[in-house]
């Protein structure tokens, strides 16, 4: 086994990736503190060729040093906005016809593994702050919550990892056969 080189892995450019096909996944981030946790999902977002980030409230924005840490350039490739009040932006992405999932512990949340998304659908996963979560009046805007589950002491995990699984979940399930 050898070791491929970052010439062979036959990535797109710059120009291609904002002209290839996107996944039907809009990433939306609830006053997220820290900004290499924002440059983490900046770069899963990438990765999984995501529609767009929505950066809510204290979420900071590109361009910035320590997004780009994190980002590594992924901050110019996947399209972003930015808006103050996160159910300000729910309540567009509903009215442009998105299915608002809330990535939360919460009464009635759906787990992960049994979530199967609607491939004619279009979705918009919520991720929270890093000690609060997502803000109530967000998930009372949403359709349902999804869950991870988990099985040791902790109580969550780091938005970046959460992020990570939930956009390769769904990234398989509505792309992968």
């Amino acid at each position: 086994m050898r070791k491929l080189k970052i010439t062979e892995l036959n990535r797109l450019t710059q120009e291609d990736f904002k002209e290839v096909e996107k996944t039907p996944l809009v990433v939306v981030l609830d006053n997220v503190r820290s900004l290499h946790n924002v440059g983490s999902v900046f770069r899963t977002a990438d990765a999984f060729l995501i529609e767009k980030i929505c950066l809510c409230g204290i979420t900071a924005c590109p361009p910035h040093a320590e997004i780009h840490k994190t980002a590594l350039g992924a901050e110019n490739t996947v399209e972003w906005t930015y808006c103050e009040d996160t159910c300000e932006i729910l309540r567009k992405l509903k009215s442009e016809g998105y299915r608002l999932l809330a990535i939360e512990q919460a009464e009635g949340s759906i787990l992960l593994n049994d979530f199967i998304p609607n491939k004619q659908e279009k979705y918009a996963v919520v991720f929270g702050n890093e000690v609060k979560g997502v803000l109530q009046e967000a998930i009372d805007l949403c359709d349902a919550c999804i869950e991870i589950p988990q099985f040791g002491t902790k109580h969550s995990l780091n938005v970046s990892v959460t992020s990570g699984i939930v956009i390769w979940d769904f990234f398989c399930k509505l792309n992968l056969p």
